[in-house]
């Protein structure tokens, strides 16, 4: 059967149900979730006004993800700079920025598995290990160091100096990463 790449309707009704019609079921945003983990496409419409409201069901799945699992994705700074940009004259660059470097650190994801396949293969270590701590890092620290150039060429007042609880919020933020990371680690370690 030949793949379908029109985007599948999913219909949100009044009483917050959710509706699909490509396969003519009820699904939660869990089951939306799962869909956007494979790469499935849809769209979501209110039921009464056909009002394309994808953007904020995806962010409500977002909201329920980092309520839930416990592991954050986004750290308090981040989230600081992100609602520092709404009403600002950058607002209309972030989400271009955004989108363009969530596609190379995927890019650079696999690159990195493929890797690490290569060079543990089929051993213990290399069925288990997502991604060492070290390559991780590296990535975060070269993301960072482009996103802060791109917004210097945007914004004079880049280079400012930066209040001091700023900064300690930003050094805790990147301490807890690296802790987490470090666990993460060690658990890998463990497997292997």
């Amino acid at each position: 059967m030949a793949k379908n790449d029109s985007p599948i309707t999913i219909k949100k009704y009044a009483n917050r149900r959710l509706y699909n019609t490509g396969t003519s079921t009820y699904v939660t945003l869990d089951d939306l979730a799962v869909m956007v983990k494979k790469g499935e496409n849809f769209i979501v419409q209110d039921a009464k006004s056909g009002e394309d409201i994808t953007h904020s069901v995806l962010t409500q799945i977002i909201f329920e993800q980092e309520s839930k699992t416990g592991n954050t994705l986004l750290p308090i700074s981040f989230l600081r700079q992100l609602i520092g940009f709404y009403g600002d004259q950058m607002q209309m660059v972030v989400p271009s920025y955004l989108e363009h470097s969530m596609q190379a650190f995927t890019e650079q994801q696999s690159q990195m598995r493929e890797q690490i396949n290569k060079a543990f293969g089929d051993t213990p270590l290399g069925k288990n290990l997502q991604m060492p701590m070290q390559l991780v890092e590296e990535q975060v620290r070269r993301n960072t160091e482009i996103f802060h150039k791109a917004m210097q060429m945007f914004s004079p007042f880049m280079n400012a100096p930066q209040p001091k609880e700023t900064k300690k919020a930003e050094a805790k933020d990147i301490d807890e990463l690296k802790e987490q990371l470090r666990a993460l680690q060690s658990k890998l370690d463990n497997l292997g």
